[in-house]
């Protein structure tokens, strides 16, 4: 089944991870899971390949697993908090594995990170065809008019219905406080005498 296109598939340095890609991923992802167990741990550090083995993984992604490339297990369906158990495995926190999905050292990424994060400018689109600023100015303008009265439509109309119900809900609250009330001034006046 070829893999269907959709627009943020554009988005540079990372893969979505959407229904088709779990799909895909289910073998690593199960695999990183099991990683949650010392046992398996053990089990997957003395014989690594073999250990694989159990997990129904494709060969690219056996052999994306025991290279440790992150961003191709993640091209490959595997989820980055799962992936992550892996990094953790093998004694790698989750800014190191950040930092080799990056290309940079772990220091170069916490400094980026804490000095904003990676510039946006480039890293709008992997094609270049549709940056999220052009998408704004091309966007059907006689669509996006027709939409935005019907949505304030929309609005005004569940206002009023949220009004006319808690109105209904008024009367009764006010009807149970005073008969609380009440029943509580006879118990006292009950007990005063």
């Amino acid at each position: 089944m070829a893999s269907q296109q959709h627009e943020y598939d554009d988005i540079p340095g990372t893969f979505v991870f959407d229904a088709e890609r779990s799909r895909k991923g289910y073998g690593i992802n199960m695999f990183c899971m099991s990683l949650l167990k010392k046992e398996n741990r053990e089990e997957f550090k003395a014989n690594e390949a073999e250990y694989l083995k159990k997990f129904h993984m494709t060969p690219e992604q056996e052999d994306a697993v025991l290279k440790r490339d992150y961003n191709r297990m993640l091209e490959l369906g595997g989820n980055i908090y799962f992936t992550a158990k892996l990094g953790a495995t093998d004694g790698h926190s989750f800014q190191h594995l950040a930092a080799v999905m990056t290309g940079s050292t772990q220091q170069e990424y916490a400094s980026m990170m804490l000095g904003g994060g990676r510039n946006v400018e480039g890293n709008r689109s992997r094609t270049g065809r549709k940056t999220p600023i052009a998408a704004m100015f091309t966007e059907d303008k006689p669509a996006a008019k027709k939409a935005k009265p019907a949505a304030k439509k929309a609005t005004k109309q569940a206002a009023k219905k949220a009004v006319k119900k808690s109105a209904k809900k008024a009367p009764k609250k006010a009807a149970k406080k005073s008969t609380k009330k009440s029943a509580a001034k006879s118990k006292s006046a009950k007990k005063r005498k």
